[in-house]
């Protein structure tokens, strides 16, 4: 469940983290991206129960806030919406990965530091894993498109490589010995 960083906006879909995953993970393991482009934790909390029934995961990483903040939408608000969407998720038998992302900083120390704590406040109180920043190491100044918000394909195996550690014990291990 992501926005447009999780779905490859952009670029070559096929050049994109989640489909680096799949390709990573093979034939034992089924990647579905439910990534819309311009999703915010509002409009992603209210698409996962459908898909929670479609597909009945046992991991979901989660990937949103990006444009809640862009918005300069509550960190509250956004709190609130990605804890629903992590409750449900456990309730249905899934593991929860979080992948934060953080706003530049002209939104302003307070903003940016409520914001960063959300993420770290939910993997906290829901016990789940937490990729912090899901662009570090991606150079902002050389990596990103003529946008200044999205990541080239360049991009994308730095990324694959920030969730990777976080996913990879996530796995069970009859899993990884397929």
């Amino acid at each position: 469940m992501g926005d447009s960083l999780s779905a490859a906006y952009g670029i070559d879909p096929q050049a994109g983290w989640v489909n680096l995953l799949k390709q990573r993970l093979g034939d034992e393991h089924e990647v579905v991206n439910a990534s819309i482009s311009g999703e915010t934790t509002s409009g992603g909390s209210g698409r996962l129960p459908d898909i929670l029934r479609q597909y009945h995961p046992d991991i979901v990483l989660l990937e949103l806030g990006g444009n809640d903040g862009l918005r300069g939408l509550s960190p509250q608000q956004m709190q609130v919406n990605l804890a629903k969407m992590i409750e449900r998720s456990q309730e249905k038998g899934a593991e929860v990965l979080l992948l934060g992302i953080e706003v530049p900083p002209n939104y302003g120390p307070a903003y940016t530091q409520a914001f960063r704590e959300v993420f770290t406040q939910l993997a906290s109180e829901h016990d789940v894993p937490l990729v912090p920043f899901l662009l570090e190491g991606v150079d902002l100044d050389g990596m990103l498109q003529s946008d200044g918000i999205h990541p080239t394909a360049e991009a994308q195996p730095i990324i694959l490589e920030n969730v990777w550690p976080k996913l990879e014990p996530m796995l069970s291990p009859s899993d990884e010995e397929k």
